[in-house]
C-alpha cells in the first residue's frame, strides 16, 4: 500500500484509493461463488409414485434373490437353487441364448419378448452384493432388469 504524506505543494489530494474497493468485492465474489451452487438445484426430477402396482410376469422371467449368507458374504438364488457369480453368469447366457433360438433367432426378436431379470433383495444385504447380480445379468445380455419389493403393511402411508 502506498500512502501520500504530502509534497511540497499545498494542493489537495484528488487520487482515489480503490485498495479497499477491490478487497470488497473479492470478498463478495467469493462468497457468491460458495453460495451459488448451494441455491441451485442440480437434477430436476419426478420420482415415481410408490404405490401397490401388481408385477405381470412371464413365465421365461428370471427370478433371483439376492442376500446374505451367516458368514456375510452375497448369496445369488435363481429360482430356488444357489449359484455363484460365474454360474448366474453362464446360466444367464444360455437361458438368453436358448430364448433367442426359441423366438426364430435375433431377427425375429422383438424387445417385449425378451425375458426380464426381476431382483429381490433383503433389507439388509450391502449394494455390492445387488450391483454384483444386476452387472451380471447386464453382462449376459439381459436389457430389462427390475427390482421387486412389497408394498408396506400401511396402504395410506403418507409420502417423504
Amino acid at each position: 500500500m502506498a500512502m501520500s504524506v504530502g509534497g511540497d505543494n499545498d494542493t489537495t489530494m484528488s487520487d482515489i484509493n480503490t485498495t479497499p474497493l477491490v478487497d470488497v468485492m473479492l470478498v463478495l465474489l467469493i462468497i457468491f461463488l460458495i453460495a451459488v451452487p448451494v441455491v441451485v438445484s442440480s437434477v430436476k426430477l419426478k420420482l415415481p409414485d410408490v404405490r401397490f402396482d401388481p408385477t405381470t410376469t412371464k413365465p421365461e422371467n428370471v427370478s433371483l434373490s439376492v442376500l446374505t449368507d451367516p458368514t456375510g458374504h452375497c448369496a445369488v438364488y435363481w429360482g430356488m437353487s444357489r449359484v455363484t457369480h460365474e454360474e448366474l453368469l453362464n446360466r444367464a447366457v444360455a437361458k438368453l441364448r436358448f430364448d433367442v433360438a426359441r423366438l426364430g433367432g435375433p431377427g425375429n426378436i422383438n424387445p417385449d419378448d425378451l425375458p426380464e431379470a426381476h431382483v429381490r433383495a433383503d433389507v439388509n444385504v450391502p449394494w455390492q452384493c445387488v450391483g454384483g447380480a444386476i452387472y451380471n445379468m447386464q453382462m449376459a445380455g439381459f436389457a430389462k432388469v427390475g427390482f421387486i419389493s412389497e408394498p408396506s403393511a400401511q396402504e395410506n402411508s403418507p409420502r417423504l
